[in-house]
């Protein structure tokens, strides 16, 4: 089984665009998405209805969270100008996503857990980045009786295989469509093919394609431009800006 998940497109509709044509060459059996639909650009409601109208999947992430808050007067943040955008419909479908999804398969007698979060299993907002101390993984991943996490968040893509023991466990983040921090502006997503064989015990139980793709880079730089968000954001979409910290603690990055 083939089932693709993507993650932080933060309204950046030429990007949602360019990822549904791959997925009608790619095929999927299944598609989720991880959260952070919204924000740093202009397209807010139209990538909730492109999501929407496909009743695809969605956990809440981070930018979905933050439209629990009452907006403040005059509020120029781009989580401000986001809340301003969106209808009221559209607002309400956001904020009553589910925060976690779990996928379970038994294929061989055994069980076999696949959990979608956004941030970590810990908090929607947290950094999963791939040095994240592993005695930390492993304790999360135990709690909620998972083999493999899928997370977005931090932007930037990984496949991390941890043992213990006998036993095989994997964090997947999955990068981002909207908003890649990689230094690779193309889009990205996270093609998860399951073998037949699906078994903690097994360390090629899963295997991770990430799809790059291009988009119109132009038309979203453009629309930030023209719009209320800060023009930064345009430079960081065109050099896939990457984060300048790696510690795990997400207090120490800029708000993703």
């Amino acid at each position: 089984m083939k089932i693709a998940f993507f993650s932080d497109i933060h309204a950046n509709l030429p990007a949602l665009d360019a990822f549904f044509r791959d997925i009608e060459q790619v095929r999927p059996d299944a598609l989720y998405c991880l959260g952070d639909l919204v924000g740093y650009n202009v397209w807010a409601n139209e990538v909730v209805e492109a999501i929407r109208k496909r009743h695809i999947p969605t956990i809440m992430g981070n930018h979905e969270e933050a439209l629990l808050l009452p907006l403040k007067e005059d509020n120029r943040s781009a989580k401000g100008i986001t809340a301003r955008l969106l209808t009221t419909e559209n607002k309400n479908y956001l904020t009553n996503l589910p925060r976690h999804l779990k996928l379970v398969f038994e294929t061989s007698g055994e069980r076999f857990t696949l959990l979608l979060v956004h941030g970590s299993p810990k908090a929607v907002n947290d950094y999963l980045v791939e040095d994240y101390p592993e005695d930390e993984i492993v304790e999360m991943m135990e709690a909620q009786d998972a083999q493999l996490v899928l997370c977005g968040h931090t932007h930037i893509p990984y496949h991390r295989t941890i043992q213990t023991g006998m036993d095989y466990t994997h964090v997947v983040n999955i990068g981002s469509v909207g908003k890649p921090k990689d230094g690779d502006p193309r889009l990205c997503y996270a093609l998860v093919t399951l073998d037949e064989n699906l078994s903690k015990h097994n360390p090629n139980a899963i295997r991770v394609e990430f799809r790059r793709v291009n988009y119109d880079i132009d038309a979203a730089v453009s629309a930030i431009k023209e719009s209320e968000f800060p023009n930064e954001l345009a430079d960081q979409l065109l050099q896939a800006k990457s984060l300048s910290n790696h510690h795990h603690n997400h207090d120490q990055y800029e708000k993703t």
